[in-house]
């Protein structure tokens, strides 16, 4: 494995996540509003017909991609995706507040139903889904 950032024929950083949305504004809602990102940066197409909007927090590089498309903008999740995981303090009172401004629960907050080998340790975890669907992992702070 190559471990030296300064290797310049490989990939050194982590930019962005990349989600279709069907409405932006209810995007923008429950990315900025409910999770507490900030909106980054925008770039509109018009000539192509999209918007993009990268959102995250401001104590972190890694960013998510709200790509929306003008026009025809119906998608399905497909198979290959599996979900973002976003780190909390209190996930009982973070899911507690989520519900209260309507966002769906996946899975109730709660302790994971295995432990990797290498630590023996569960992660308290729950899911959540933004408007669209995408399911996000809420991961209880150590």
């Amino acid at each position: 494995m190559n471990t030296d950032p300064k290797t310049t024929d490989t990939p050194h950083a982590l930019l962005y996540t990349m989600v279709r949305v069907q409405d932006l504004d209810r995007s923008l809602r429950f990315y900025c509003d409910a999770l507490g990102m900030q909106e980054v940066r925008r770039e509109t197409f018009t000539d192509a017909e999209f918007t993009l909007v990268f959102v995250g927090y401001a104590n972190s590089d890694a960013l998510i991609e709200l790509t929306y498309n003008w026009g025809d903008n119906s998608y399905s999740h497909g198979t290959g995706y599996g979900h973002i995981a976003l780190e909390v303090h209190d996930i009982h009172r973070v899911c507690s507040h989520l519900s209260e401004l309507g966002v769906k629960i996946a899975r109730a907050p709660g302790p994971m139903t295995m432990a990797p080998d290498e630590t023996g340790e569960r992660e308290t975890i729950a899911f959540i889904e933004d408007p669209d669907g995408y399911r996000i992992e809420l991961i209880q702070a150590p």
